[in-house]
């Protein structure tokens, strides 16, 4: 049931990441820096910089996160008790949180990219984990 933990951390950064975009889409549309239209396709119309950001780093915790959610909920219904599949869940929760300050802040490429494949490789051995735990468990 630890694994509960790291994935409720993850849904907590996607909800402050949410709530941060929607925060800023409402306040540039309302102070003219965006045309409302932009909102029905979310396209087609130039937005602030900060505001991009903002949707794309929220978009990015749809992405990669699924593996994760996907790897937890699988440990959870197979009852796996793992110190590594615990630690890599958490090493991956940190990593993502490294990389939205990243992206939201100073957005350096290459400073974001390092965190962002880091914390692939964890969700990569939180599911090699899982394998190995099906593969002594038939």
């Amino acid at each position: 049931m630890e694994l509960i933990y790291p994935m409720f951390a993850m849904v907590i950064l996607t909800a402050v990441v949410g709530g941060l975009t929607g925060f800023s889409r409402i306040r540039s549309a309302s102070t003219g820096k965006i045309d409302p239209r932009y909102f029905r396709l979310m396209s087609n119309y130039d937005i602030p910089a900060k505001v991009a950001q903002l949707g794309r780093n929220f978009d990015n915790l749809f992405e990669v996160p699924v593996l994760f959610y996907a790897a937890g909920v699988a440990a959870l219904a197979l009852q796996i008790n793992s110190p590594v599949l615990y630690w890599c869940m958490w090493a991956f929760v940190a990593l993502r949180v490294v990389h939205t300050i990243i992206h939201i802040s100073y957005n350096h490429p290459l400073h974001r990219f390092v965190p962002f494949a880091l914390s692939f490789v964890c969700v990569v051995a939180v599911w090699v984990q899982l394998l190995l735990f099906v593969c002594e468990h038939q």
